[in-house]
Parts: structure tokens; sequence; C-alpha cells
């Protein structure tokens, strides 16, 4: 009999909801991860009494109601709104695009005018059938909102130019003609009191967790001491890359304390020039609206990836989709290992749904309906 029933390689969202779920139903679990903390990318750090989002902003949104609920067992919600600034051109924007944005940018206060405006720079500047993102923007936006809130900050972000993007990466792109400054729609939203170390520590509590533990470095080891793995790294190296590597983003964040209470007046505002080389500036106390005497900054900085950097943002264009799809097939050919998260299933996913498809593997691990 194996010392474990489940070894959970990564101690983010989804190997955490999954430690917590087997717990419960009595089976013994050892949660490894290779970073110096548990948590993942909502790992935050406490910085002059401020909860530093150490990864980048992470906010909470949900139309699920059982999501929300699961959550809030945990750690209690603030009413935080996340309302984001673009800085473009010498001037600041609301986001998303509303009315507020489009009096910013063409002094128009109705939203007849703004409608008529917007069609008729997609009739000027749109193309019938886009086929890479630029296209697809003008087709969706038009030329002004296009070239003063999108094209430069979106090249930045993909390093690339827009016109050598694919144009399903902007399938929509939301315009609202009310003044409502709210980037998301869903009916819950907010950042955890104390941090996102709430929620983790509460889903690992008394579980065996061992940091700075890499899998890959004592793999054959690992692999003995437990019946199943819940495997939620990059699936290309647990396969030994045979079919190739996938491709990411990655970011580079600068954080840095000021002696000041206020630095920028709002938790995220965007920096849409191409001369400026970070994409964002994340103001850490507004997300808990902290009213400590210093305050704590982070400039992100979109980069290439490269092996020893951190994978962000799957690149999931046609190339690497097929690449995925040879190494998901070889996935389920293994009964002993469940894949899950961001990296392993080569996916973007914002934090609820990596939550709901930890609770959906577990549902479907344990025969429950």
């Amino acid at each position: 009999m194996k010392k474990y029933d489940y070894l959970i390689v990564g101690s983010g969202l989804f190997g955490s909801v999954f430690a917590h779920e087997a717990t419960k139903r009595g089976k013994k679990c050892l949660v490894i991860d290779k970073r110096n903390h548990i948590g993942g990318n909502v790992f935050c750090e406490n910085i002059e009494g401020i909860n530093v989002h150490k990864y980048g902003a992470h906010i909470f949104h949900t139309n699920d109601k059982n999501i929300w609920d699961y959550v809030n067992q945990f750690a209690e919600f603030n009413n935080y709104i996340n309302s984001p600034l673009s800085f473009s051109k010498g001037k600041l924007y609301n986001l998303p695009f509303n009315m507020n944005t489009f009096y910013q940018l063409w002094n128009l206060s109705k939203p007849e005018d703004v409608k008529r405006k917007i069609e008729q720079q997609i009739r000027e500047h749109g193309f019938e059938n886009p086929k890479n993102l630029e296209e697809q923007a003008l087709s969706l936006v038009g030329k002004d909102i296009y070239e003063t809130l999108i094209k430069e900050y979106t090249e930045k972000q993909w390093g690339r130019k827009a016109s050598e993007l694919p144009a399903f990466i902007i399938k929509r792109l939301p315009v609202r003609f009310t003044f409502d400054n709210n980037y998301f729609n869903d009916k819950y939203q907010g950042i955890p009191i104390g941090g996102y170390n709430k929620i983790i520590n509460g889903l690992l509590k008394n579980i065996e967790t061992q940091v700075e533990t890499d899998f890959f470095e004592n793999r054959n080891y690992f692999e003995s001491i437990a019946d199943k793995i819940i495997f939620t790294g990059k699936i290309d190296a647990f396969f030994d890359y045979r079919f190739g590597k996938l491709e990411y983003r990655s970011l580079k964040f600068e954080t840095e304390t000021i002696n000041s209470d206020n630095f920028q007046g709002n938790a995220v505002v965007n920096y849409n020039d191409s001369d400026v080389p970070y994409t964002r500036i994340i103001e850490h106390k507004h997300f808990e609206f902290g009213k400590q005497e210093k305050t704590v900054i982070t400039k992100e900085y979109p980069e290439n990836w490269t092996e020893e950097k951190e994978p962000y943002y799957p690149v999931n264009d046609d190339k690497n989709n097929t690449i995925y799809q040879e190494y998901k097939k070889l996935s389920e050919k293994i009964p002993n290992v469940i894949f899950g998260g961001r990296l392993a299933e080569y996916k973007y996913y914002d934090m609820h749904q990596i939550i709901a498809s930890a609770l959906t593997s577990v549902k479907k691990e344990f025969h429950e309906r």
C-alpha cells in the first residue's frame, strides 16, 4: 500500500481545491510546489501591511453562486469593483469602453451619437472577413478606439504587431452605452479581506505540503508514493516534450514601496503607449481600500517566454493548439494521472473557472453527480 492516495503537483487553486475535497472524503494527500510558497499565482506577499499580488492583479468575479459560496467559506470578500484606467497619448480614459470613455475620446454624451460614430468608423475602416487582430478590432470598434486604446497595448502584450496576431484573440470587444466603469459584468465580485493566502491556507489546512520541491527532480520517487497524481504543471514537460514545446508569454514584475499614502488613486492603470515599456501599474492597497502610510506599486512588463521564466499566458494559436491536442490524447491514456489547471490544460483560466474545473474533476474522480 502506498503512503498517499493523491500526490498533488502544484499548490495553486486547482491543486489546492482538489486536495481539500479529496481530504474531506477521507483521502491522504501530499501537496508539493517548486516555489518557496503555496498558492501559485494568487499568492500575496505582505509589504508595509499591504497584501501585494505577487504575480499580477487578481480580482475575483463570477456569476456562479455555488462558486461564490465556495470561496466565501475561507474568507470574507470586500465590495471592490474593478474599474481600470488607461493612459494614452497624455490622457486618461475609463475602461471598459463605455460612455465615460467616449466622452473623453469624442466629447459625445448621447448614446445614439456614439453609436453613429462607431458605426461610421466601422463602415470606413472595417473588414468583412477580418484576417488578423488589427482587422478584427477595426471591424468591431472602428479606428479611434483601436488606435487610442487597443493597438499599442496589445502589441506590447504579445510582442508582435497587431496585424500579425490572429483575429480570434479578440472575438468581441465589449462596448457599453452607459456610464458604467465596472470592468466585469458578473454578479459577484470582490477581493478576499486579508488577501488570497487566507483562501489557500483554508483549503490546505491540515494537509501535508512541501515547498521548494520539484516533481521532475525526483520524479521516480514521487510517482512511487501515491496511488494517483494530480498534475497542474506544464503538460509538455510531463511528457518530456516529445511533440515539441508549447509556447507562452511571460511577465516581469517590478515592485517598489513608495513613501506616500497614494500613488495613482486607482488599483490598476494601463499604459497604452508603445514608448512606455510596461503595460500597467498596480497599486495594491486600493484592492482592499488600505489606509497605510506608505504604498506599494508593481509595474508589469510583458516578456517573451524562455525556459527559466514563468509561463503565464498560453499562446493558443493553431500551431500550439495542435501540439497540445497530441499531449491531451496521451494524457487520456494514463488513468492514474489527472491533469488540471492553466498549464496542464494549456488554457487561460480566470480563478472562478479553475475552481469550477477542479470541482468537476473531484466529482468525476469520486463518481459523484
